[in-house]
């Protein structure tokens, strides 16, 4: 009998430590209206960043879980806002084309190599996909509300296209970006400063993980090649006296600034149909336009939510 009563009371100590290391591991991070993002939210967030952005591994832990801290909240205020326009659990969403371009971003050849890429980093590739589709949904919304403010100078776009069809190379810069705003007037050269000091310590790639509010700053700010007619003249006369490596001064857009640095430089045969690169360069201001109204519309829902940090 008395051995059974130890038995019974080891089973209960081993119990007992078994919750409270539980309860220790489990936690509440934000309440964000009547949405939580939970410590595990957090540590998921953080091997996503990681696997995107190898080099921010060379960051201070702390600096990375503030990442993943804001990366996670950016996320979870888009998904309570989605929901009042779509049904996330059922609606069917082909993402094909978007993972593709999505692991292709990180020079993955295809959806197996990339799916074995994302299991070497504990992630999912569902985790990935559900990502994939909130953004989707939110550039649909996004679309859906603004496209009938969008305003397109087609005469300007034009002489663009007759100024490259008379040449016979086209120049195409491999660009990265940070775009930051301007929180107040006392504040923005600090800020520049920190951005500056930070590219001199840890690169560029890391600081657009750090301060850049595009969504680009996960791939470390890597947007890719745009042709030098798609540019707007203040940033074609900065890259103009650039080389590569180098990265701009802070040119406005709306109400952000946005740095550029040219990864790599390259000329191709100007081969050009009028009629289609007219369409591709309504396409690229269109969707330059549009990312100007999101940022200004995600500022305004999370200006409105509540958001508890624990």
């Amino acid at each position: 009998m008395p051995k059974i009563k130890f038995i019974l009371f080891l089973f209960l100590l081993i119990l007992i430590n078994f919750k409270s290391n539980t309860a220790e591991k489990f936690y509440i991070v934000y309440k964000v209206n009547n949405e939580i993002i939970t410590n595990s939210d957090i540590e998921k967030e953080y091997r996503y960043l990681v696997s995107l952005n190898n080099q921010l591994k060379n960051l201070e832990k702390q600096k990375i879980i503030k990442l993943s801290k804001e990366s996670a909240l950016r996320e979870k205020i888009k998904k309570i806002e989605l929901i009042k326009y779509f049904d996330l659990k059922t609606i069917n969403i082909d993402i094909d084309n978007y993972l593709e371009n999505f692991y292709k971003n990180l020079n993955i050849r295809n959806k197996n190599e990339f799916e074995e890429y994302l299991e070497s980093n504990n992630i999912s590739l569902n985790y990935v996909q559900k990502k994939i589709e909130i953004e989707i949904l939110w550039n649909q919304l996004i679309y859906d509300r603004y496209i009938s403010q969008i305003n397109i100078d087609r005469n300007q776009l034009k002489e663009k296209v007759k100024k490259l069809i008379s040449t016979k190379k086209q120049k195409k810069y491999s660009l990265s970006e940070i775009l930051f705003d301007k929180e107040n007037n006392s504040n923005f050269e600090k800020k520049l400063e920190n951005i500056n000091q930070s590219i001199s310590e840890i690169g560029f790639k890391n600081t657009a993980n750090i301060y850049s509010i595009s969504d680009s700053s996960k791939f470390g700010g890597k947007i890719g090649w745009i042709e030098e007619q798609k540019l707007s003249t203040k940033i074609l006369e900065q890259l103009k006296a650039l080389e590569v490596g180098q990265y701009t001064s802070p040119v406005q857009v709306g109400s952000s600034f946005l740095i550029l640095k040219i990864e790599e430089i390259k000329y191709e045969n100007a081969i050009i149909n009028e009629d289609e690169e007219l369409n591709k360069m309504i396409q690229f201001e269109t969707s330059k336009q549009l990312d100007q109204f999101s940022k200004i519309f995600y500022r305004k829902i999370k200006i409105n939510s509540f958001i508890n940090e624990l």
